[in-house]
């Protein structure tokens, strides 16, 4: 087996053990929920939201995150160890902070009291 082969196995079998379901399954009994439209209205997103998370259409995004620890109180890491998400460190891309090629610049802050003259 290369190197290459047991990189992608990882890939692999991490995507095999993530599962939104076991997550949103969680929340709801925690929070003592009936159902996923209970949960959209405790987390105040819309109920599709919820359905494309558990279809894996959608990920839980950072800010779906937080509000999941505000809700049930959990730590992030516990939340993400129920999804299956069992990575110690997250690494943002440089791309994310780099503006576009031929992008204008951003327009320098006004200077002054913002007072007509």
């Amino acid at each position: 087996m290369t190197t290459h082969d047991t990189a992608e196995s990882n890939s692999i079998s991490d995507q095999v053990n993530y599962d939104p379901n076991h997550l949103l399954d969680a929340l709801i009994e925690k929070l003592h929920l009936k159902n996923d439209a209970a949960l959209s209205r405790a987390l105040e997103v819309a109920p599709p939201v919820i359905s494309k998370i558990r279809h894996r259409r959608l990920p839980v995004g950072a800010s779906l995150l937080i509000r999941m620890h505000e809700v049930s109180e959990l730590s992030i890491r516990e939340l993400r160890e129920l999804m299956g998400d069992r990575r110690e460190k997250f690494r943002i891309s440089d791309k994310q902070f780099k503006p576009k090629p031929g992008a204008a610049p951003a327009a320098p802050a006004p200077s002054g009291s913002g007072m007509p003259e």
